[in-house]
């Protein structure tokens, strides 16, 4: 509300203009957008939770210069905006104009010198559990070797892998506790030991063993995994795990531990 006061807008329409969508459909405010974006942010709210806080909020509606009777926008639109953000390569310039507004409006000062206690970020990942982290594993080689030679992977794929493996990996509290998890993990594990050892067989191609995806999902199942005296794949305890510093926690970038 204090930016409002003392700067009226802080981001301009046409500082973001190419942030438009280009499909035809109405284009709603970048600017706004933009400044919603840092409000979510600062709040640590979901796209649906600072939708909905456009829609009922005065703080926010004033912050926005927004008629308390406008009835917001769907949730849909931040994650679409963040899209075309990250496209544009607009984000550090989102950082910039409002360094340069919020400086120039006296609301910040240039730093001297300054200490700190925080983690020295590595990698900007998503927080993976171990269940999402061998899930986010095997659909990150399955897309790979989708890539690299999908006649070699057609007939390997189950009509069921559709659903657990099409999309981004998330998954919440399942019912049934400890041994849902461990079924779930171990579901996991069978299917991408399949991958595995068909990559890995004297019949498939060389070149697949080789892709970087497949080897990260090796080194996942050896992480996580382990067989029991009959030969069957079983999950690891937690407490039964390689050391942190030695797991990844992405598969996209396994320089990041814990």
């Amino acid at each position: 509300m204090l930016i409002r006061d003392r700067l009226d807008v802080l981001f301009e329409d046409e500082e973001f203009a190419g942030l438009y969508p280009s499909d035809g459909r109405p284009g709603l405010s970048p600017g706004q957008l933009a400044l919603v974006s840092v409000l979510q942010f600062a709040e640590n709210l979901s796209d649906r939770a600072a939708a909905d806080a456009v829609r009922t909020r005065i703080d926010w509606k004033y912050a926005l210069g927004l008629e308390l009777d406008d009835p917001g926008f769907d949730y849909s639109v931040l994650c679409e905006f963040r899209a075309r953000l990250a496209e544009d390569g607009a984000t550090d310039r989102l950082l910039e104009v409002m360094l340069q507004h919020l400086k120039e409006a006296g609301l910040l000062k240039p730093g001297g010198r300054q200490r700190t206690d925080a983690t020295h970020v590595l990698a900007a990942v998503r927080f993976l559990s171990r269940l999402e982290l061998v899930g986010e594993s095997l659909r990150a080689a399955l897309k790979e070797l989708a890539e690299a030679d999908p006649d070699w992977l057609r007939p390997l794929i189950e009509p069921e892998w559709g659903k657990p493996y099409g999309l981004r990996i998330k998954i919440g509290k399942l019912p049934g506790g400890k041994a849902a998890v461990t079924e779930r993990a171990e579901q996991t594990g069978r299917d991408g030991q399949k991958i595995l050892t068909a990559a890995w067989a004297a019949s498939a191609p060389p070149h697949l063993p080789l892709l970087p995806q497949v080897e990260i999902l090796r080194q996942a199942w050896v992480h996580h995994y382990f067989s029991d005296a009959r030969g069957r794949l079983r999950w690891r305890d937690g407490h039964a795990l390689p050391p942190a510093h030695l797991r990844f926690d992405s598969p996209y970038d396994t320089d990041t531990h814990y």
